[in-house]
C-alpha cells in the first residue's frame, strides 16, 4: 500500500511529489533495462480509483502502430486477455526488475 495514501499527486507535498515521480522514472529505467523496450508510458489518472496510484508500461517497436500510438487499455479485450499477469511464469522477470531497481537506488 502506498504511504500516504493520498487521492491525487496535488494532494502531496513538494517534496513528496518528488520523490513519487522520482520513484516512477526509476522503475522505468528499469524497465527499459529488462524488457528491451523502446519507451515508457507513465499515466496517472485516478478517476475511478481515487488514490494516487501510476501505471508504468513499456512500449514496443514490434507492437502495431494502431495499438502503439495509442495507450495500452486500447489493446482489444482477446489480446489482453493473452497476457494476465502470472506469478510463476514472472518470477524471473519480477527478479530482474528488482535488482534493476536495487542498482539505481
Amino acid at each position: 500500500m502506498p504511504d500516504p495514501v493520498v487521492s491525487s499527486l496535488n494532494d502531496l507535498t513538494s517534496q513528496g511529489r518528488a520523490v513519487y515521480l522520482s520513484d516512477m522514472s526509476i522503475i522505468g529505467d528499469a524497465l527499459l533495462e529488462v524488457t528491451g523496450s523502446y519507451r515508457i508510458n507513465y499515466a496517472i489518472m485516478g478517476n475511478s480509483d481515487q488514490v494516487l496510484h501510476s501505471h508504468i508500461v513499456p512500449r514496443y517497436l514490434t507492437e502495431p502502430d494502431e495499438f502503439r500510438m495509442n495507450n495500452p487499455w486500447t489493446y482489444p479485450p482477446e489480446i489482453m486477455d493473452q497476457t494476465l499477469f502470472d506469478h510463476e511464469r514472472d518470477k524471473s522477470l519480477m527478479d530482474m526488475i528488482r535488482t534493476a531497481i536495487k542498482k539505481r537506488l
